[in-house]
């Protein structure tokens, strides 16, 4: 049966947000703002907003990536991208840690090759557009 991987009771998850936490607070450490500051910035209505984000108890909302990414000072594809490995992991797995995209073509089975020919083949007798019937 398939789970819902955003739920805050599955452990992996809260340890996905938690780690989301921790990489947004040290982004805004680096930018050197508070919460508050940010928390102005990115336009929520609450300072402690930023604090339950930094302690893996939310998410940022979508419509909301590209204000944070200005905010933080990152590149908007680089935030989205890391905020989905925590926030989504499944999605951000098929999309860009795909190990189906890294493995070779399959190799065909032995005598399934396609030869090129002349014309269309008809029980074992190759007929050119000449000897077709019309």
């Amino acid at each position: 049966m398939y789970t819902h991987p955003q739920r805050r009771s599955s452990a992996l998850t809260q340890k996905l947000r938690t780690q989301a936490g921790s990489w947004l607070r040290e982004l805004r450490e680096r930018r050197g703002l508070s919460q508050r500051e940010l928390a102005a910035q990115v336009g929520a209505e609450y300072y402690t907003f930023i604090s339950q984000l930094e302690t893996g108890r939310g998410r940022i909302p979508p419509d909301r990536y590209l204000v944070w990414a200005h905010a933080l000072g990152v590149d908007k594809r680089e935030f989205v991208r890391t905020l989905m490995s925590y926030y989504d992991p499944v999605t951000y797995s098929i999309l860009f840690d795909d190990p189906m995209a890294r493995k070779p073509a399959a190799k065909p089975i032995h005598g399934s090759r396609r030869r090129p020919h002349a014309g269309k083949t008809t029980r074992g007798r190759t007929m050119h557009r000449a000897d077709s019937p019309t």
